[in-house]
């Protein structure tokens, strides 16, 4: 409909067949559209004859005047490259950015055209790369036409077949995650982890109250809770004390308690949250190497001992061959 507009005003007046081919729809659709811009209160008007066609009502000017510099620069931001790509929209986002930058008036463009060629969004985090999952496409498309799918996937445990109501899709860390749901639970699938997926033609009721953002900030908080349930007490090396916080996920570290009272051999104490098993959390506490001791609770520090222990029996054994 800002495609008829544009035109409009670019044209005056222009059948309903021109208008189709150069919004590249069907002349139906004209139709629909231009009956939808007059009942919103748009000023267009048809005149009949072999010479008539729709026009807009004369002085009425299709502008963006009236936004600020910064929304302007903003609009501008938000148009990702990558994850357009992936969803296949990457020439939609530049055509609909040329049009957007020739209907800003001349004083905003130069403004909006910076904050393209200074800011840049890399997505995944470091040494990590972007996915492109096979089947994202299609999961996107059924996500807005709002139908169901029929998914083969891949979860930790086993490979599942599920026919569900997609909600919604989320990129984060460079990798693409949906919201899907089966009877009344809505649970997170990871897109690359769908081995196949079907787009069926039936659709399905969005639930009114669901709002993407609220649901993957509560279901992130859940996952991590679950991946983190104990605490273990560590002694930490002032080394240590800053590995921790540099490798720590932003879950663990805003987590950490960590005690200000320093002993004899500048050691300090801290509370961190680690995995379910002994296991998964001795191979995060690993990582501090010799700047860290676990304290509580034994199991752990049994684990550490272990582990440690057959780590150096393997380097001695090494180094004597």
């Amino acid at each position: 409909m800002l495609s008829i507009l544009t035109t409009l005003q670019a044209r005056g007046q222009v059948t309903a067949p021109e208008l189709a081919e150069a919004c590249e729809v069907s002349v139906r659709t004209i139709y629909r559209d231009i009956d939808a811009l007059a009942a919103s209160g748009v000023p267009v008007y048809a005149d009949r004859g072999a010479e008539g066609g729709y026009r807009l009502l004369d002085g009425y000017r299709v502008r963006l005047n009236g936004l600020s510099q910064s929304e302007a620069e903003t609009l501008f931001l938000a148009g990702l490259p990558g994850p357009a790509a992936a969803l296949g929209l990457d020439a939609a986002m530049i055509a609909a950015q040329n049009k957007l930058m020739a209907a800003l008036p001349v004083h905003l463009r130069q403004d909006a055209s910076r904050m393209q060629e200074r800011f840049h969004l890399d997505a995944p985090g470091w040494f990590g790369e972007a996915e492109e999952p096979k089947h994202l496409r299609t999961i996107a498309g059924a996500v807005l036409r709002g139908t169901l799918i029929k998914i083969r996937y891949q979860s930790w445990r086993a490979e599942k077949q599920r026919r569900l109501a997609p909600l919604g899709l989320v990129l984060k860390g460079g990798s693409w995650y949906f919201a899907g749901q089966v009877d009344a639970s809505v649970r997170t699938y990871r897109v690359a982890r769908v081995l196949d997926c079907t787009a069926l033609d039936d659709g399905f009721d969005r639930p009114a109250d669901f709002d993407l953002a609220a649901y993957w900030q509560a279901a992130t908080l859940r996952l991590e809770a679950e991946m983190h349930p104990n605490v273990a007490i560590v002694r930490l090396s002032p080394f240590g004390v800053k590995l921790l916080d540099a490798l720590s996920q932003p879950y663990i570290k805003a987590r950490t308690q960590l005690e200000e009272t320093v002993d004899a051999d500048g050691w300090r104490i801290a509370r961190v949250p680690v995995g379910k098993t002994s296991w998964h959390a001795a191979a995060e506490l690993l990582r501090l190497g010799p700047e860290a001791e676990v304290l509580e609770p034994a199991d752990l520090r049994d684990k550490m001992a272990e582990l440690t222990q057959a780590m150096a029996a393997r380097y001695r054994a090494a180094r004597k061959t």
